[in-house]
């Protein structure tokens, strides 16, 4: 190893380093689009991954997602950006089959460091069943990593965010704040046990959420990540023609985040977060702006976001938290209003 901290490295760190949502949306709106009665999601809705028809009952699912390090260990960084990248497939509804390494590297890195981000990232491929087949590497002056994931989907099984109905309770699987608690650790202010709830988060595979959806009507699903709930709120509510009411009290955070947030901690992420999506939000007054900090803070490796029948929730909710996850009810969807999105206590 060369001594040098990776999060030393980058600006911005984790989904966090995401392109701005509003400029991201005028640079997709100008993209030209290909008519296949194949392709059956693709990046009109804000999806979290395509899907591409094969028939027989039978579909690809296809995603890819990187970032710079939110960590300085690079084993733990490649866990962590693989489980992100992965979780675009399951959010669908798909099992991830295939992936692709992407590496970006400086110089100023030794091969051991490279090789202990790539063993990161194969120990969670291992654990969801996914094949490492390739990838790809340049020279940069940031460290990046990530995958290109290709998976299979039943067209009849699959969950996009657009599938919320009136009436659905909205589940969220894992606890928000690790964008703030790793801005507070790379800031100094917050120590390695203190963040260790976050990375403990961003490890675990969404895979396990979506298995305990087996038996369940889900009607539609997204994972929280670089746009906060609130953005992805605020997708899968225009995406299904709903209005998404989110009790903010019931919101699971992880331990310190709100502590954390009141000390200004907040990545710039948050700020982007909340100009882009914040008119399409209610925010009730009672909310404390250390909360509703969190709802807009981006979430790298977040759990899943799902809508299912209100009589079905708690089952799912009660299953993720056998499985050790501190996932709750935290909403309800209602007929489609003047905001995409209202929040009270």
């Amino acid at each position: 190893m060369t001594g040098v901290k990776l999060t030393e490295l980058v600006e911005a760190a984790g989904c966090a380093a995401k392109l701005a949502p509003g400029y991201l949306s005028e640079v997709l709106a100008d993209l030209p689009r290909i008519d296949d009665p194949n392709l059956l999601v693709g990046f009109d809705a804000s999806d979290d991954a395509y899907v591409y028809d094969l028939g027989g009952g039978q579909a690809l699912v296809g995603t890819t997602d990187f970032f710079p390090p939110m960590v300085d260990d690079p084993f733990l960084f490649g866990q962590v950006a693989a489980a992100n990248a992965l979780s675009d497939v399951w959010a669908m509804g798909g099992t991830p089959k295939l992936a692709l390494n992407l590496l970006c590297f400086p110089n100023c890195l030794g091969l051991e460091v490279a090789g202990q981000i790539l063993a990161g990232g194969a120990n969670k491929c291992a654990e969801a069943g996914v094949i490492v087949a390739g990838g790809h590497s340049i020279n940069d002056h940031e460290p990046k990593f990530g995958l290109a994931v290709t998976g299979l989907v039943d067209p009849a099984c699959m969950l996009a965010n657009g599938g919320a109905r009136v009436g659905d309770a909205l589940v969220l699987t894992k606890a928000l704040g690790t964008g703030v608690l790793t801005t507070a650790h790379k800031a100094q202010l917050l120590d390695d046990a203190g963040v260790k709830v976050a990375t403990d988060s961003m490890i675990t595979l969404n895979k396990y959420g979506a298995e305990a959806l087996t038996g369940l009507d889900a009607h539609a699903a997204t994972d929280v990540t670089g746009f906060s709930l609130m953005g992805h709120g605020c997708e899968m509510a225009e995406a299904s023609d709903v209005t998404i009411r989110i009790s903010a009290g019931s919101v699971p955070v992880m331990a310190r985040a709100r502590e954390m947030a009141s000390m200004g901690l907040i990545p710039a992420g948050a700020y982007r977060n909340r100009d882009f999506f914040g008119p399409r939000v209610q925010m009730g007054v009672e909310v404390p702006l250390d909360l509703s900090d969190i709802l807009f803070d981006p979430q790298t490796s977040g759990g899943l976001l799902v809508a299912l029948p209100a009589d079905q929730a708690e089952m799912y909710a009660e299953r993720m938290r056998e499985k050790g996850q501190p996932a709750a009810v935290v909403g309800t969807c209602e007929p489609r209003g003047e905001h995409s999105v209202i929040v009270e206590m």
